[in-house]
């Protein structure tokens, strides 16, 4: 592995130059370094993080890529990761033009690394050599406790899709503090929110009521407005006052409530086990919003690439070259999911909509179809709005708001079914659906998703830790119950319950014929999974 050449340097240079020119924000300074075949096989399990902690999955997965790439040989374009200053790794064997458009697409990363505000908690730090600090520590315990630390590393990243990744954002991403009073607060986000539980209308004319009273005097606004209060509420302030002498709720996943709470881990001698736990957990932190931003990340990358490759001087007679490249790249497959081109596909439709002012009450109440195909208010905001939509989202909110009927239809996607043809004993694949709430559906099921497990201490009787999986018809993995707990009761050290669904009852084929479209219909189980003494037992508790 080694630094780019000088030439290949100036190549990049000039790609950041444009990039800026077109709002794209990056910090300057940037690392590429060339490598080889060997080297790729060598730093994917560790998520091309060099400095990462070693550990023995990572040597199998090694293995595991050799073997698939004498059968399957090929290689990536590049590879960036979001660090400081931010790291790309490439290919030696890339012509000067293909080095302008992967650059491009690498600036792009970068750019949604550094200004997306799900990547908020990795900006204020240098991942790579804390990973190093980390990977030190690792080894010198290693040394000292031998295949332990193995056992307490591979327990922990068992859970480590747990780990509170949205109350790490919330902290950070906290608004300012205001000069409104914590009455003020306390009234509007939790009074009348969890304790009143008052309708949408009647909270919205609070907001106006107490707008009306600060207006008129912005002095004893708030007085005037909490004398109505009281008149209407007389127990809020003993309510208020209370809350004051309460301790804010500090939350808290899995591994933290573990390393907090677990009396085995609290001993002397199994101290050093926190620390292993703790860079596992921060380690799966850093990496959530990647998995999170998937089709945006990668959208925005071929939005940018494309863009503003096409307007380079410097690929001229190339541009035959670049759409075959890119067609591998950014082509919407008939059946699948292709991130890249979906991503970038929505970007540009975003921004089209965008510029001719569709995002307003006035197209929404068009009903017709010529006039909302027509309507062009000529705003030119496009630009602008997909700056926005990149800092804000994540592929969730990005598929959820965004892929509506018009997308569909004029990209001339479909939902794809499979079925049993009984005559030819051949499974066929057929058009299942044409309609936007249905691709939705089909792209957000194959969003990443970890389960919602929360600890209930009231629950867990005799020093048992009591789990309960919030339920959202996703069961989870049975093969992998049986040693995640096993995991968790060795950190625990004690009996270890939880508390999840599965299927009691499927009514319909699963395999349906060419007649058969109605879907089946399941029934959930609630049931209760116990790990004692490295021993599994379940028992059902009701249906759900």
């Amino acid at each position: 592995m080694e630094l780019i050449d000088q030439h290949t340097k100036k190549i990049m240079e000039g790609c950041k130059e444009r990039a800026l020119n077109a709002g794209l924000r990056f910090q300057d300074e940037t690392l590429e370094y060339i490598v080889t075949n060997r080297d790729l096989l060598e730093l994917s399990p560790k998520l091309m993080i060099p400095t990462l902690y070693d550990y023995w999955v990572h040597d199998v997965e090694v293995l595991k890529e050799k073997g698939r790439y004498e059968l399957y040989p090929s290689n990536p374009y590049e590879t960036v990761i979001n660090t400081r200053p931010a790291i790309s790794f490439y290919n030696d064997n890339n012509p000067d033009w293909l080095n302008v458009l992967i650059f491009y697409h690498v600036l792009a990363h970068i750019d949604f690394f550094q200004n997306n505000l799900y990547f908020r908690h990795t900006w204020d730090y240098d991942f790579t050599g804390q990973a190093l600090s980390d990977k030190r520590m690792i080894a010198k315990l290693r040394s000292e406790k031998g295949r332990w630390v193995d056992y307490v590393i591979e327990f922990t990243r068992g859970i480590d899709n747990l780990a509170g990744y949205h109350d790490e954002l919330s902290r950070l991403n906290r608004p300012p503090v205001t000069n409104l009073s914590k009455r003020l607060d306390f009234y509007f986000d939790v009074f009348l929110q969890s304790i009143k539980k008052v309708k949408i209308h009647d909270y919205i004319k609070e907001i106006e009521r107490y707008n009306d009273c600060v207006k008129k005097d912005v002095e004893r606004g708030e007085r005037s407005f909490f004398s109505d209060v009281r008149r209407k509420y007389p127990e809020f302030d003993a309510i208020f006052k209370k809350s004051l002498q309460e301790k804010p709720k500090h939350e808290i996943d899995l591994i933290q409530y573990l390393m907090e709470h677990s009396d085995f881990l609290k001993k002397d001698e199994n101290e050093w086990m926190k620390p292993v736990m703790q860079v596992v957990r921060k380690t799966s932190v850093f990496f959530q919003p990647q998995i999170r931003t998937k089709i945006m990340n990668e959208g925005w990358a071929s939005y940018w690439h494309e863009k503003l490759f096409l307007q380079d001087e410097r690929i001229k007679g190339h541009e035959v070259d670049f759409a075959r490249t890119h067609a591998g790249v950014a082509s919407l497959p008939r059946v699948g999911l292709n991130p890249y081109a979906l991503g970038m596909h929505l970007f540009y439709y975003i921004e089209e909509i965008a510029n001719k002012g569709k995002y307003s009450i006035e197209f929404r109440r068009l009903l017709d179809a010529y006039k909302r195909d027509k309507f062009d208010a000529g705003t030119g905001q496009g630009q602008n709005f997909i700056f926005k939509v990149r800092e804000n989202l994540s592929d969730f909110l990005f598929v959820n708001t965004f892929v509506d009927q018009d997308f569909i239809t004029r990209n001339k996607l479909f939902v794809a079914g499979r079925r049993l043809n009984k005559a030819k004993m051949v499974w066929e694949f057929y058009v299942k659906s044409r309609k936007a709430e249905d691709y939705r559906k089909m792209l957000l099921d194959t969003l990443y998703h970890p389960p919602h497990i929360e600890v209930e201490p009231e629950k867990g009787k005799n020093k048992t830790l009591y789990l309960v999986h919030r339920f959202e018809e996703k069961p989870l993995v049975k093969e992998f119950i049986a040693n995640t707990m096993m995991g968790i009761e060795y950190l625990w050290g004690g009996p270890v319950q939880l508390e999840t669904s599965e299927v009691a009852s499927v009514t319909g084929s699963s395999t349906p014929t060419k007649e058969e479209k109605k879907e089946p219909e399941i029934k959930w189980q609630r049931v209760l999974y116990t790990m004692e003494n490295r021993k599994l037992s379940k028992r059902n508790i009701s249906s759900v």
